[in-house]
């Protein structure tokens, strides 16, 4: 049987319009989800093997070097007092003190929020044991010891201020979900700051690994929906990066 030119036409123009439809509706479809990390065998001894956006994760300081973070040079190295005028803090803020160790810079911001708190998160319950001593010796009891996991740290949506990181935020194992959940439970407008050795300035005495540069930390944050707000590098050592969520 032979076709006419216009009815053969005419299925063309039906195909092209079925296929065009199809290509629509598959483009619809979310799309299999890429790998968030990577895993490699060669790795940095300081590290895990495990990648995110291009960096390795580095190592977790347990609660055997809660020493270090005590250290009596710490303030003349590092000047983590300086750390707290520039948060900016209201009387009632919500702080939540993201691997706080043992509470060092928690005990400096609890007495400048009389009517708020500093919730002090740590995976290390031995760390929120010494948080708990110090509550005690300090006589300082707006502070809340709050035990989190790799990838969640069990904070309550909406219920800060702020959340900060310092000398943290690299050595998370789940950096985007921790993150994820954070913006969460941010309130509206509220902000995030990192603290993170300058990885840009190789004459810093730290593990490359636990340092950060900027743009890094930029990427990283833009990926969970923070907005970069602020850099200031006031501090001897340490990056003070502010971002806000939307």
């Amino acid at each position: 049987m032979v076709r006419s030119p216009i009815r053969t036409y005419c299925h063309l123009i039906l195909i092209l319009f079925l296929g065009w439809g199809i290509l629509l509706t598959f483009s619809n479809l979310p799309a299999a989800a890429l790998p968030v990390y990577e895993q490699r065998q060669n790795h940095s001894p300081d590290g895990i093997g495990k990648y995110y956006m291009g960096r390795e994760i580095a190592q977790v300081m347990g609660y055997t070097g809660a020493g270090w973070l005590e250290r009596p040079s710490r303030e003349t190295e590092e000047k983590p007092s300086q750390i707290v005028p520039l948060l900016n803090l209201k009387p009632d803020d919500v702080v939540a003190d993201i691997g706080a160790g043992t509470g060092y810079l928690s005990f400096l911001i609890a007495p400048l929020l009389p009517q708020g708190k500093v919730l002090a998160v740590d995976i290390q319950p031995q760390m929120l044991e010494i948080i708990d001593y110090f509550k005690q010796e300090k006589n300082i009891h707006n502070v809340e010891p709050i035990l989190a996991t790799l990838t969640n740290p069990n904070l309550p949506p909406e219920s800060i201020d702020l959340a900060i990181f310092v000398d943290a935020y690299h050595e998370l194992a789940y950096p985007q979900e921790v993150m994820t959940e954070i913006v969460k439970a941010l309130k509206p407008g509220g902000r995030v700051v990192l603290v993170e050795y300058r990885g840009e300035n190789p004459f810093i005495m730290i593990k490359r690994l636990h340092k950060m540069t900027q743009k890094q930390v930029k990427k990283e944050m833009q990926a969970v929906g923070l907005v970069y707000q602020e850099t200031k590098n006031t501090l001897p050592q340490q990056h003070f990066l502010v971002f806000a969520k939307p």
